[in-house]
């Protein structure tokens, strides 16, 4: 008998619309209640759109980084192997002089707390990895470019909006209505944190961009979506086991202190005579109206037992092999919200070789990815708005920059890279690279954090100095000594060549060199 086919309208329509849609989007005992979500859709701003909570939750992303015995340091870990030594710029006008001049006067003010901090206090270097701190902590941060040449920096918590506006504004940043910025709106500094902010006047306004549509405050933040104005902590998913954390840990540590206690519990008499009283003891009334004395607990105590109660020391277990892999698991919880491998938050590294490259490899890619965001909201406008006032300020420099074939503007960041586990093979990797043209030497120096332009430079000058020397103790050693056996230059530096490549003194001694050596002697 042929078989049936399938035919829709066979199956229940009340099955068919339920097997359409998705089992994520319906309710369900075994599935947690999540709140905050609303069935017709919302913008990322929604999802903090209380002020007051939204300050809560980075004052306690900020207690927690200050308090917290492992918060802190995972931070620290994230922004050392992300900024490193400090991400480098290279000028790239066309103009080879240009791009010199221009790294020299970034390098100059870069270096320079006073001219580059308004509170003098900080240089280029350390004010990237604040910036950074505070985006993972606070969630942003605003770098304000002053006239002056300094940049003022501005914690998270002052942008604020005051209760009495109408206007849109989402937690202090002014917004037109394709979600543009177009103020910042700052509290003052010493206004109190705990007193409400009411009036428009309790704020100062700046605006996002000037005249010729620059940037004018550079707001630092790593958004998830593309509807989210302000940053998120982030330590905000973490919330509850960091804290957890630390409350077991606690715990834990408290327990030992009272395993490594001696105590002694003593039943006695009601005939003997008291025991002389201790300021450390407490009298407690029981339920049948007599009392007892009761010794605070310490190493080395004595507890006294009532008469005809008999009382029993406690031992209890120190953190048993259980505790030590839950504990793991919580910190690896913690760790990956931050991109860190755990091996690299506590600095011990465990498993196989293969195993902790892995994780190492994969934990760089996030570290490339911090790297592009801090680039593109704080490293280039700030390079941009220094070329601008140098530009200003030097006639000559306008100059330059007129004439054709000159971009001015035209720079590119350098971020700092990592040395492979294997430092031997590393080397060899690039060497290979060089050496089969898979890869410029200015983009491999670029690679390793570094400018090519310094390196060869300073290659360069050290190879010159060495072979003036040399070549000037060549010529003494050859005046003092006529043997018939002079000494070449060569001999007394060691020069690198490339490999496979055999340097014979014969071969090596030019025309020039052997004349040189004759006129000195």
């Amino acid at each position: 008998m042929p078989r049936r086919g399938f035919n829709v309208s066979d199956v229940p329509k009340a099955f068919v619309e339920m097997r359409n849609d998705y089992a994520a989007a319906k309710s369900s005992r075994h599935r947690r209640t999540r709140r905050g979500i609303s069935s017709t859709g919302s913008g990322a701003d929604y999802h903090y759109r209380n002020e007051a909570d939204y300050l809560r939750l980075m004052e306690t992303a900020r207690d927690m980084d200050r308090n917290d015995a492992v918060i802190g340091q995972m931070i620290d870990r994230a922004v050392v192997n992300t900024i490193q030594g400090g991400i480098q710029v290279s000028p790239e006008t066309g103009d080879p002089d240009l791009d010199a001049d221009l790294l020299t006067r970034w390098t100059a003010w870069a270096d320079d707390p006073d001219a580059c901090d308004l509170t003098g206090e900080f240089d280029f270097h350390t004010l990237e990895g604040l910036v950074m701190r505070a985006v993972f902590v606070d969630g942003d941060i605003l770098a304000l470019p002053l006239i002056d040449g300094q940049i003022e920096t501005v914690e998270a918590h002052r942008l604020r909006t005051p209760s009495n506006t109408k206007k849109n504004v989402v937690h202090g940043v002014k917004l037109d209505d394709r979600r543009r910025r177009l103020e910042y709106w700052l509290a003052k500094d010493n206004v109190d944190p705990m007193r409400p902010l009411v009036k428009v006047s309790d704020v100062s306004q700046y605006k996002a961009r000037d005249a010729d549509g620059n940037k004018q405050v550079l707001h630092v933040y790593n958004p998830r979506r593309v509807s989210q104005t302000r940053g998120i902590s982030a330590l905000a998913p973490i919330f509850d086991v960091a804290g957890m954390f630390e409350d077991i840990n606690f715990a834990k540590l408290v327990q030992q202190q009272v395993v490594s206690c001696f105590t002694i519990f003593r039943t006695r008499d009601e005939t003997l005579k008291p025991l002389p009283e201790d300021e450390t003891e407490t009298l407690e009334t029981r339920p049948d109206g007599s009392s007892r004395i009761l010794d605070d607990m310490g190493p080395g105590r004595i507890v006294d037992g009532a008469a005809g109660e008999k009382l029993e020391g406690f031992s209890p277990r120190v953190p048993n092999a259980e505790f030590f892999k839950h504990a793991e698991l919580m910190l690896t919880l913690m760790s990956i919200n931050l991109g860190m491998p755990l091996g690299v938050v506590l600095l011990t590294p465990t498993g196989t070789f293969s195993g902790w490259r892995g994780a190492i490899d994969q934990a760089r890619l996030g570290f490339r990815h911090n790297q592009r965001w801090m680039i593109a909201r704080f490293h280039r406008p700030t390079y941009l708005w220094k070329v601008r006032q140098w530009l200003a300020e030097d006639a000559t420099l306008r100059a330059k920059a007129a004439r054709s074939g000159v971009n001015i503007f035209g720079h590119n960041w350098h971020p700092p890279t990592w040395p492979y586990i294997d430092p031997f093979k590393d080397a060899a990797a690039d060497l290979l690279r060089v050496r089969n043209n898979i890869i410029s030497p200015r983009r491999l120096q670029a690679e390793r954090g570094r400018v090519y332009e310094k390196v060869m430079a300073e290659t360069i000058e050290d190879h010159a100095l060495a072979v003036t020397m040399a070549k000037k103790r060549a010529v003494a050693i050859n005046g003092a000594f006529d043997d018939g056996q002079p000494v070449h230059w060569r001999d007394l530096v060691s020069m690198p060549t490339p490999d496979g490549v055999q340097v014979s003194l014969d071969t090596a001694m030019t025309t020039s060199d052997k004349e040189e050596e004759t006129d000195a002697a």
